[in-house]
């Protein structure tokens, strides 16, 4: 597109072949002759870009100056539009090749978590003895809480004195158990017939008795 003859000024549009998904890079580039053209560079601008980020435009831009200078004196336009044609064609397979890292970068991380799930954390000496301390603190607390509970149950039972002030019903316990049991209490009265056979010394008698 022509925007003026004097100084001659038109603008270019290059894009790049299409990528992966049929995506594409372009950008539209303006030149202008100065007076002594060929003889000295033309002036050049990016004056539009899509799909292109800041470090493509300025490796255009370098890429641009490089061959300005290298084809001084000769006619240079379709050598610099056609080096931006390629530059945006190697763009396309960058970010494919991109993409590829990316992908399989986030399969190497699946299958490194998918091991780490299954072999779990390797065992060192610093990680072992961390967990050794975790573990007997949890183990303390455990024991105190187990001592404590044992103390609270020690004071709050209750002794066989205050078992029969709380309940009256123990007074009488053996009483019921008499008379459950028909009120016949059997004595063998034979187990007692021998007992003035025995020949038992009166304590008074025994030179060691001491009655205090």
């Amino acid at each position: 597109t022509v925007l003026s003859e004097k100084p001659t000024t038109f603008t270019i549009t290059v894009t790049s072949e299409a990528g992966e998904n049929d995506e594409t890079v372009q950008t539209t580039l303006k030149f202008t002759y100065r007076e002594k053209y060929p003889d000295e560079t033309p002036l050049y601008e990016l004056v539009s870009q899509e799909n292109l980020d800041d470090n493509d435009v300025t490796d255009i831009i370098k890429l641009l100056e490089q061959q300005a200078e290298e084809n001084l004196g000769m006619v240079m336009i379709f050598t610099l539009v056609s080096a931006v044609q390629e530059k945006l064609n190697e763009i396309v397979d960058q970010i494919k090749t991109r993409r590829e890292e990316e992908k399989k970068q986030k399969e190497r991380e699946a299958e490194e978590e998918e091991k780490q799930r299954f072999h779990g954390t390797p065992v060192t000496i610093e990680n072992f003895l961390n967990w050794k301390a975790k573990f007997d603190a949890e183990l303390l607390e455990i024991k105190r809480k187990k001592m404590k509970e044992e103390e609270q149950a020690g004071k709050n039972k209750l002794s066989g004195k205050q078992l029969f002030e709380m309940d009256h019903n123990l007074d009488t316990s053996d009483i019921q158990f008499l008379e459950e049991a028909g009120n016949s209490v059997e004595v063998d009265e034979s187990l007692f017939q021998e007992m003035d056979d025995l020949e038992l010394e009166d304590e008074e008698d025994d030179p060691d008795y001491n009655p205090v």
